[in-house]
């Protein structure tokens, strides 16, 4: 199953974001879960949230992935939705 991440950093927080960039993308990585994944642009072109695409077996799964990501132990993010979603165009 597919899981769309959506998550909004907290205001003035790019700082927080760049100091756990490599560790995230190491999580990233080394997980095997994520399909695609990027960040959000706020108006200046700086990073301000993400959207990941993660493939597990259940939301529950997700919600520990999700919890475990370097970004979020750091407090990076003001907000952050998980949502079962259905890939229907692209490749």
């Amino acid at each position: 199953m597919r899981f769309a991440l959506i998550a909004y950093d907290k205001v003035d927080s790019l700082n927080i974001r760049l100091e756990n960039r490599d560790a995230h993308l190491a999580y990233v990585a080394k997980s095997g879960v994520v399909e695609m994944a990027g960040p959000f642009l706020n108006t200046e072109g700086n990073m301000c949230g993400s959207l990941l695409i993660l493939t597990l077996d259940s939301i529950a799964k997700a919600r520990d992935w999700a919890e475990n990501d370097p970004y979020a132990k750091a407090g990076l993010f003001e907000t952050v939705s998980i949502q079962e979603w259905k890939k229907v165009i692209g490749s």
